[in-house]
C-alpha cells in the first residue's frame, strides 16, 4: 500500500499535498483498491468556495459511486482534465496523474486537522 509521507490525508481517504496556500487533491491507494476500476470521475464545484467536508465532487467505479469531500474549506481552482479521458488513472497513479483538484485555501488552520501518513496507516490498519 502506497502512503506517501509528505502528504496528508483524510479519515474520508483523500489525499492532501500543500503548496503554500494551494492544496491538491484526491483518493488514496487505498480509497482507489476498495472502490475498484474507476470508470468516471465528477467535479462540477469547479471555481465554486466551499467549507471544509463538503462534497466537491464523485468518483464512479463499475459497482459503486462514492462522494469525494473537501478536506481543507476554500475555493476549487482547478479540476484534472486528463480524468476525463482517462480516469482508469486514479487506479494506476493516484497521486500523480490521479490527482482531481487544485483548491485555493481560505483557512490555513485547518491543515492541522489533517492527518499524517502514520495516522493515515493505522486508521487503515496498515
Amino acid at each position: 500500500m502506497n502512503i506517501p509521507a509528505e502528504l496528508k490525508y483524510t479519515k474520508d481517504h483523500e489525499w492532501v499535498k500543500i503548496d503554500g496556500d494551494i492544496a491538491t487533491v484526491g483518493i488514496t491507494d487505498f480509497a482507489q483498491s476498495e472502490l475498484g476500476d474507476i470508470v468516471y470521475v465528477e467535479v462540477d464545484t469547479l471555481d465554486e468556495s466551499l467549507e471544509k467536508d463538503a462534497v466537491f465532487g464523485t468518483v464512479e467505479a463499475v459497482k459503486t459511486v462514492s462522494d469525494l469531500f473537501l478536506p481543507l474549506s476554500g475555493e476549487v481552482i482547478e479540476f484534472n482534465e486528463g480524468l476525463e479521458d482517462t480516469p482508469e488513472d486514479v487506479n494506476t497513479n493516484p497521486y500523480e496523474a490521479g490527482w482531481m483538484i487544485k483548491l485555493k485555501i481560505s483557512d490555513a488552520s485547518e491543515i492541522d486537522s489533517l492527518l499524517s501518513d502514520a495516522d493515515y496507516k493505522a486508521l487503515i490498519g496498515a
